[in-house]
């Protein structure tokens, strides 16, 4: 636990003689539907491969938020990164869908210091995302309020605008993804380059879920890329 809530807390996975550790942030569109759980089969492949995983729960949206939760989410995040134990080797943000976001979010703030991020099908454009009204206007729900309403909000959440990061990222989306469209992880890999980040862009022929399934071929590149970060 890091705080009161109950959604305050991280799971560790611990191997003998870490790596390095990745911290894993679960997707869901930022609702209290979806759990860390989501992560859990990434977070075993990876223990299993030698790194320390630490897969991180936080406050998320419920039915009865009419006002956003954005401040205690992104401080829920930003408090479970400080609290973790400190481990060899890197130490690396992965994120997938909602979580992606937040972890290339998390990646742009000056207390966070880490050596990469992982983004799956990440929400990395929160502008697009209230245009277009993603996932029954999932961003509405998170700030409370449209991006018209709150522009300095968004422009402040949104991984997109807070480029460059100026550490390695790995952004890996499919062509099958109905829930993220993929032109949002092509317009930030194109900004990311523009800016100088060393980033790298993984498109497949997979969906929104094949990104976090360890038995799918997608994951041999994401351990290759992994293991050269580790060295």
């Amino acid at each position: 636990m890091y705080g009161d809530h109950p959604s305050q807390f991280v799971d560790l996975y611990t191997p003998a003689n870490p790596r390095g550790m990745v911290i894993s942030i679960h997707g869901g569109y930022w609702r209290a539907t979806y759990g860390l759980d989501l992560n859990e089969p990434v977070a075993r492949h990876l223990a299993a491969d030698g790194w320390l995983v630490s897969n991180i729960e936080y406050r998320r949206v419920t039915e009865d938020s009419i006002d956003g939760v954005w401040p205690e989410m992104s401080s829920d995040v930003l408090t479970a990164i400080g609290a973790l134990p400190s481990a060899p080797g890197p130490t690396v943000l992965l994120g997938h869908s909602a979580g992606g976001h937040l972890a290339l979010w998390a990646a742009a703030q000056p207390e966070v210091d880490v050596d990469g991020v992982i983004a799956l099908a990440p929400v990395s454009d929160l502008f697009l995302a209230d245009g277009l009204q993603l996932s029954n206007h999932a961003t509405n729900d998170l700030f409370g309020s449209s991006a018209a309403e709150q522009p300095d909000v968004y422009l402040a959440a949104s991984p997109l605008h807070l480029l460059p990061l100026a550490i390695p990222q790995l952004l890996v989306h499919g062509h099958e993804d109905e829930a993220v469209p993929i032109d949002m992880s092509i317009e930030y890999t194109e900004t990311a380059e523009l800016l100088g980040d060393d980033i790298t862009n993984i498109v497949e022929r997979v969906d929104h879920f094949h990104v976090i399934d360890p038995a799918h071929d997608t994951w041999r590149s994401i351990d290759s890329w992994l293991g050269r970060l580790a060295g």
